[in-house]
């Protein structure tokens, strides 16, 4: 079973009492390692530190390869001293802590341990309670003693605060396999699940006590990690097979005293974890669609190409038409096509399914300014007002309402006159977006009903608008005739 993802979560502790500078970088050493940790100790890692009066949990991290015990984050739950909480033990004398949990998270029992974090010489400055399911706490002690060793090894560094580039891995799954190495790069154990990953690529013996150097698989980030003493991330491709390794190097067990305060690059790694992520499946899924991804874009690059050619047939046919009535037809359906070819066109550049109002509104207007329509008047277009995305279907009809309509405005509105104006506005109210088409021509002829009118042009915006974009289309004339379609919010999202 997945883990649901919860983000690490981190509460402010500089108020807390008596941590001066030093203290307050340990704990953020420990904090950097503290989602590695739990990934690696699949269990809830919860740091507190000492406050008035009680102690407060200022990071929370739960493990990602299991459920967490947890619905919600504990950062900034605060302990009163009067509470019966190993956590206050551990502060006060920075002695470990472990045992059988009394309380039932979720209906699940718990086993409990709690880590002291020293800072400035030596003293406790924070805790860790590490809280694990018990049934997960039993199947880790099922684990073989190398392995369980490694975890009480990488546990014991990140409380310390000796775990480099931890924050710069990414997260352990449920399904990686683990390799623990030695210095000399021998294999001292090997999970079940990484026998399979070394299997598919070859491997069918046993590799336990074999020179991981010997392998023809890259393995040069094991070798990296142990001579830099940090934690590394590499994704390597053997043969079909794609794999992110991860490594954490093992430093030498301290003993009291001196070797306890050396710092991490004095201690020579004494071997190292790697953790084999299998990412095969999600990048075939990958490729799959960006080669399904680049088809549809190919198919809309074909679309659009025909549309302009079926347009450039149109246009011919206009020409050589002799009644006015038919050019007026085959210009009205030249502007139509051009205005499905322009969707088309924005969805051949790439897979997003989205498209931009204003960059439609501009290409029609760039269509209508080539002086098709109003070859005897000039016509001066301007666009202004917020932008907008619409997905694909309702972007199509968007562009044919508004060519519609500017197609009616060029070719009606200034009958008689050698110049006008057209302005397009695109804004937006609190649950619709507008857009209008305002003219400054010479408006509607005398006892004409824009809403009874049985023009195919006017026809198909109602039925664009109403069915489409489940909007209204309003047509006002007041110095000329402003055309409204509104439409509700949720169609669209808001263009960057």
């Amino acid at each position: 079973m997945t883990a649901p993802l919860i983000a690490a979560g981190r509460g402010d502790y500089r108020g807390c009492a008596d941590l001066i500078p030093e203290d307050q970088q340990q704990i953020e050493r420990v904090i950097a390692a503290l989602p590695l940790l739990a990934d690696v100790s699949h269990a809830d890692l919860v740091l507190y530190v000492p406050t008035e009066g009680g102690a407060t949990v200022v990071y929370h991290a739960p493990p990602n390869p299991v459920p967490s015990l947890y619905p919600n984050l504990q950062t900034g739950r605060t302990l009163n001293r009067r509470e019966p909480s190993p956590v206050f033990r551990v502060l006060r004398d920075g002695r470990g802590h472990h045992s059988l949990s009394g309380t039932l998270v979720w209906g699940a029992p718990t086993m409990q341990e709690v880590f002291p974090i020293q800072g400035a010489e030596g003293r406790v400055v924070a805790a860790v309670s590490s809280n694990a399911n018990l049934l997960e706490h039993e199947r880790f002690l099922g684990r073989g003693a190398i392995f369980r060793s490694m975890v009480a090894r990488v546990l014991e560094q990140g409380f310390g605060g000796q775990i480099e580039s931890a924050e710069h891995i990414g997260r352990l799954t449920e399904h990686d396999g683990a390799l623990i190495v030695d210095p000399q790069g021998i294999i001292r154990y090997m999970s079940s699940v990484a026998e399979n990953q070394y299997r598919r690529v070859g491997y069918v013996d046993n590799l336990l006590g074999g020179q991981i150097s010997e392998l023809d698989t890259n393995e040069y980030i094991c070798f990296r990690s142990m001579e830099r003493g940090v934690c590394l991330e590499q994704r390597v491709e053997e043969g079909d097979q794609v794999w992110i390794k991860r490594t954490i190097p093992l430093l030498p067990q301290p003993s009291k005293g001196f070797l306890r305060l050396l710092q991490p690059k004095a201690r020579q790694p004494v071997g190292a974890a790697v953790f084999i992520q299998d990412i095969t499946d999600e990048v075939r899924r990958e490729q799959e669609l960006k080669v399904k991804s680049a088809m549809i874009q190919e198919v809309h690059h074909r679309v659009k190409n025909n549309l302009q050619t079926l347009a450039f047939l149109l246009r011919m046919e206009a020409k050589r038409a002799k009644a006015p009535a038919v050019q007026n037809t085959l210009k009205q359906t030249i502007g139509r096509v051009l205005s499905i070819a322009v969707v088309h066109e924005f969805l051949s550049r790439g897979d997003n399914s989205e498209i931009s109002i204003r960059d439609i509104c501009n290409r029609i207007i760039g269509e209508m300014g080539d002086g098709l329509f109003t070859p005897h008047c000039r016509v001066s277009f301007s666009l202004v007002g917020t932008n907008f995305s619409l997905p694909a279907q309702q972007a199509t009809s968007c562009a044919l309402a508004m060519n519609e309509l500017i197609q009616n405005a060029t070719e009606h509105g200034f009958e008689g006159r050698q110049s006008g104006a057209i302005r397009v506005s695109l804004s937006e109210t609190d649950a619709s977006m507008v857009i209008e088409i305002v003219d400054d021509g010479i408006g509607f002829p005398a006892n004409f009903d824009p809403l009874a009118s049985p023009t195919l042009g006017l026809q198909i915006v109602r039925t664009l608008v109403q069915d489409d974009l489940r909007g209204h289309l309003d047509l006002v004339h007041d110095e000329g005739v402003t055309a409204r379609i509104s439409f509700p919010k949720e169609l669209c999202r808001a263009a960057a």
